[in-house]
């Protein structure tokens, strides 16, 4: 017997995948649904979605955060692509590349920290990719899945149909030997698009909206830009095999993306970014603005607040001491000569103060 290396690496997550499926199937099958209904399938996997991204949360958090600390990042980076700008001997490339490294590592943060919860999707993404391709497989023999997924259940999944005419698992290169291909090819077309343009508008949203400009500069906004035509391509070639069910689960679990994103570029925008200036203008409308600790504050507490931070750099930059310009040995020598106490000035030759005379 060959082992299967994908297949043991996956076989918990579809365990925890079956898991979720049967749990929401279960949930809406007691609520009145139809068990072998498209519908209730359908349902179960936006359930899966809801299940996943709200365990991501945290992850999510972690990826706001590195990109801010990426953008911070940004004029020391530039700095150092700078210094080392026209040199491609190996040790150069290697000196630029420990210094890169030794940045992120002072800062805690990487480029791909900002991908994590799109990283940490794809075990999931597949092991539901395996459990749809299986549902055909297991339903011919009569078995079940790895898990939950019993041999009943499985052929309920295998006959759901949406809209009474797509099945969960059927892709676009199988869609046109099934009844009604045409229709089944339209649908997964239709979510195949949407699919593409949900990812790349979340990606748009990002970059247009929520960088500094410095940030714009930065190798964080390159490689942003990179994905933003990179990951909508990679589906347009790879969505063509994907089950319908697949194609559903991206789909919703883009919508989620897009609200999200939507959500914090415009309540926790990044600093110096238009989605922040948007919000400042915003909160001055309703007689806010945010201070130095990043509340939202009414309007009065924040003038204090900058008169205050004001007088305060005002107090401290009178308290340092004068810096001593430096000066010439001859106008030492008169500045020590017009000193109480001091020798005076010895008058040069040929003055008045010189002539005995005058």
């Amino acid at each position: 017997m060959q082992f299967d290396l994908i297949g043991t690496i996956l076989w918990p997550l579809k365990w925890m995948v079956e898991l979720v499926l049967v749990g929401w199937h279960a949930l809406f099958t007691a609520l009145g649904m139809a068990p072998a209904a498209g519908l209730t399938w359908v349902l179960s996997i936006v359930g899966l979605v809801l299940i996943v991204r709200a365990a991501l949360i945290p992850l999510f958090v972690k990826q706001i955060k590195s990109q801010r600390k990426m953008m911070e990042i940004a004029p020391e980076l530039r700095k150092v692509q700078e210094k080392y700008k026209g040199k491609r001997d190996q040790l150069s490339r290697e000196a630029m590349s420990r210094e890169t490294m030794a940045l992120y590592k002072k800062h805690g943060t990487t480029p791909v920290s900002s991908c994590l919860p799109l990283l940490v999707q794809m075990p999931i993404f597949f092991a539901l990719f395996s459990v749809l391709n299986d549902v055909s497989k297991h339903a011919a023999s009569g078995v079940g899945g790895v898990g939950l997924l019993t041999p009943e259940l499985t052929t309920e999944f295998y006959d759901a149909r949406l809209f009474d005419v797509a099945s969960m698992h059927v892709n676009l290169v199988t869609a046109w030997s099934q009844p009604d291909g045409q229709v089944t090819v339209a649908i997964l077309l239709t979510l195949v698009v949407l699919m593409i343009g949900s990812q790349f508008f979340t990606q748009l949203q990002i970059i247009s909206k929520n960088l500094s400009p410095e940030a714009k500069t930065g190798q964080a906004y390159q490689m942003q830009k990179v994905m933003l035509y990179i990951l909508p391509l990679a589906f347009i070639f790879s969505g063509v095999f994907f089950p319908l069910g697949v194609v559903i689960y991206w789909f919703v679990s883009n919508l989620w993306t897009m609200v999200q994103q939507f959500v914090v570029i415009r309540e926790m925008p990044t600093p110096g970014s238009d989605a922040a200036k948007a919000r400042e203008e915003r909160l001055a409308r309703k007689g806010k603005a945010i201070d130095s600790s990043g509340k939202v504050v009414p309007i009065e507490k924040y003038r204090a607040e900058q008169q205050r931070l004001l007088e305060e750099a005002e107090r401290a930059r009178a308290a340092q001491p004068k810096r001593q310009q430096p000066v010439g040995k001859q106008r030492a020598k008169k500045q020590q000569g017009n000193k109480p106490g001091g020798s005076p000035a010895r008058p040069a030759p040929g003055s008045a103060a010189s002539d005995p005379s005058s």
